[in-house]
């Protein structure tokens, strides 16, 4: 790797490890009732404006601004869900659920639609699995199971890796970066 492909690597792994980690600290912080939920959940949707950021160079404002509005609702119906599940109420999940998904589908499409080296069907199964995963996790917290829901952050953590390794792929490939 160039220096240049390097530092682009580790800004965007950073970001995809920030997004996990901070949707696991909203997830505990949501379960255990704690005191610093509105701090974690603040720095959470930090997230989606640093994405743009360093989006921002490559695709410009606007569809810096897309992706980021993309990625805030997601982690907004994530929010939801998660507190539909911790209140118990099914039919609210299950309609969180469904936008989540379609969200997701929604960011896929995005970024095939920014960069031809992505795919959509390629975004699309990395992120319903980012879904499935983190609603795992979620339940594994809610549910005191909480073995199982480190050992799922750990499976999240590597997938959110993989992700940011295929956004790196897609971003060196479409500009040829060197």
């Amino acid at each position: 790797m160039t220096g240049r492909q390097l530092q682009l690597s580790n800004t965007i792994r950073r970001l995809w490890i920030e997004h996990v980690l901070w949707t696991r600290f909203f997830i505990l912080s949501t379960a255990f009732s704690l005191d610093d939920l509105q701090d974690v959940t603040d720095r959470l949707l930090q997230n989606p404006d640093d994405f743009a950021r360093e989006l921002r160079p490559f695709y410009g404002e606007q569809k810096a601004a897309q992706f980021k509005r993309l990625l805030t609702d997601h982690l907004l119906i994530a929010a939801q869900l998660v507190n539909a599940a911790k209140a118990g109420d099914t039919t609210e999940v299950d309609k969180q659920r469904k936008l989540w998904y379609a969200n997701a589908g929604d960011i896929a499409r995005f970024l095939a639609s920014i960069n031809t080296c992505w795919s959509e069907r390629q975004w699309r199964k990395l992120l319903f699995e980012h879904l499935r995963m983190t609603e795992d996790e979620a339940v594994f917290a809610l549910t005191g199971q909480y073995k199982r829901s480190i050992e799922e952050y750990d499976s999240i953590q590597a997938q959110g890796l993989h992700m940011a390794d295929v956004m790196i792929r897609g971003i060196i490939c479409q500009f040829c970066i060197v």
